[in-house]
């Protein structure tokens, strides 16, 4: 079994410290620290589920379940996507325009999901759907970009630089002809693909309002 886990832009280095992305994985694992102590009534109490807030309830858990996660490969998966874009995002943002920018991608990811199945009373988490939109961000501000990616397959492991375009746009289009269609939930883990395109569309068509000081040149790391 084969696949790929990005680790980091080689193509440029950050002109201030990611602090909000730094901020967003601490409170991811101290979320999912909380989640560990409280079990699944935690989880039930905080996690979204389309039903509820199709009726107009729980709202909050739109943002609350951004930061939970179903398992321990669930939470350091997503937060080493988000440590491998988020910093050149933020730094194109500047801090408080990329928390701003975070937290709509993770609102547009789950809106996706819920009208994809209003109906469903399937608890819902993840941070995968607002790292989808940072992703969306990095394609349309730094495609030329050479991210560096382990790759393995079986026991073979290699790394390699890949330019984002190829990367980003592998990664979205298995998002976007899955046929699995799993929904994220304590049981299961992972995000519903709704989410992942939802929130990887909002990020690629609302990244260029966000900007604040882009600066594409870079500096090999």
């Amino acid at each position: 079994m084969g696949g790929m886990i990005p680790l980091s832009d080689a193509s440029r280095q950050t002109r201030a410290v990611p602090f909000v992305t730094v901020a967003i994985i601490f409170l991811n694992f101290a979320a999912f620290g909380l989640e560990l102590a409280g079990g699944e009534a935690f989880v039930k109490q905080w996690s979204m589920i389309p039903a509820d807030i199709a009726q107009g309830h729980h709202w909050i858990t739109i943002i609350t379940a951004m930061f939970l996660h179903a398992g321990w490969l669930h939470i350091i998966g997503n937060m080493l996507f988000l440590w491998a874009f988020g910093p050149a995002v933020e730094d194109s943002m500047g801090p408080l325009r990329y928390m701003s920018f975070y937290l709509a991608c993770g609102i547009a990811a789950f809106l996706a999901q819920i009208a994809m199945g209003p109906h469903s009373t399937v608890p819902n988490v993840g941070a995968s759907g607002a790292i989808a939109g940072v992703m969306g961000a990095f394609l349309i501000t730094y495609p030329s970009d050479r991210i560096k990616t382990l790759l393995f397959f079986g026991i073979i492991v290699r790394i390699r630089f890949i330019p984002a375009a190829l990367l980003i746009g592998l990664w979205f289009l298995i998002q976007l002809f899955s046929q699995r269609g799993v929904v994220a939930n304590a049981d299961t883990g992972g995000v519903a693909y709704a989410a992942h395109v939802g929130g990887f569309i909002f990020g690629l068509v609302f990244a260029r309002a966000f900007e604040h000081n882009r600066d594409t040149s870079g500096q090999e790391a």
